[in-house]
């Protein structure tokens, strides 16, 4: 555990537009895990979205982190603020882009195969 999703305009990635997915990942990943103390499965998921609503049609960039229920809120929003600080680092220079984190607890119906 956690489960990370990584959901952005596709239109960030490219020759110079900004967002290196790649290094992204590297860095988010073990920031989570570190920061939630996490043992056993993890997954990051990255989805480029080529349509989406947004009145202003700015780029976007949204991450989910799904947890086991358990931790307490403040444990949740400081990896909030520690995954913004990350968004910022590798998207500053981008113009006009917005980014967002929601760290929730998964569902009590989440069930995990092979268990291990």
């Amino acid at each position: 555990m956690p489960h990370i999703d990584i959901d952005y305009s596709d239109r960030l990635v490219g020759v110079d537009r900004g967002l290196d997915v790649s290094a992204l990942v590297a860095e988010l990943h073990p920031l989570v895990v570190d920061r939630v103390r996490s043992i056993g499965v993890g997954k990051t998921f990255a989805r480029p979205s080529a349509s989406y609503v947004d009145g202003d049609a700015a780029p976007f960039v949204h991450v989910s982190v799904g947890l086991l229920p358990g931790r307490p809120q403040a444990v949740k929003n400081a990896l909030s603020d520690d995954v913004l600080a990350l968004l910022d680092k590798h998207l500053s220079g981008v113009p006009g882009v917005t980014y967002s984190v929601e760290v929730r607890d998964l569902d009590v119906s989440y069930r995990l195969y092979p268990t291990h």
